[in-house]
């Protein structure tokens, strides 16, 4: 049960970054989630693990590591010279 509920915390997570960048993660549930995801663990790594967690995962480092993500495959994917969808 523990994974369904770092999962689900996951893609809200994703979802707020995604609202607060006015961007749209692309692959939508799916993305969000993994945006979740990885944020968390990237603001892990680099020390903005605080606030409270759930399931897991902190909700203010993750929701700061997921806008850092979101950011930089913006960056990348406008580079490349594709949609400004990320």
């Amino acid at each position: 049960m523990g994974w369904i509920i770092t999962l689900i915390v996951g893609g809200i997570i994703g979802w707020l970054a995604g609202l607060i960048l006015g961007k749209d993660v692309p692959f939508g549930i799916i993305g969000n989630i993994i945006a979740g995801l990885v944020g968390a663990a990237i603001a892990n790594a680099i020390g903005l693990s605080f606030g409270p967690e759930v399931g897991g995962v902190s909700i203010i480092g993750g929701l700061l590591g997921a806008i850092i993500l979101i950011l930089i495959v913006s960056f990348i994917m406008k580079a490349l010279g594709g949609n400004d969808r990320a």
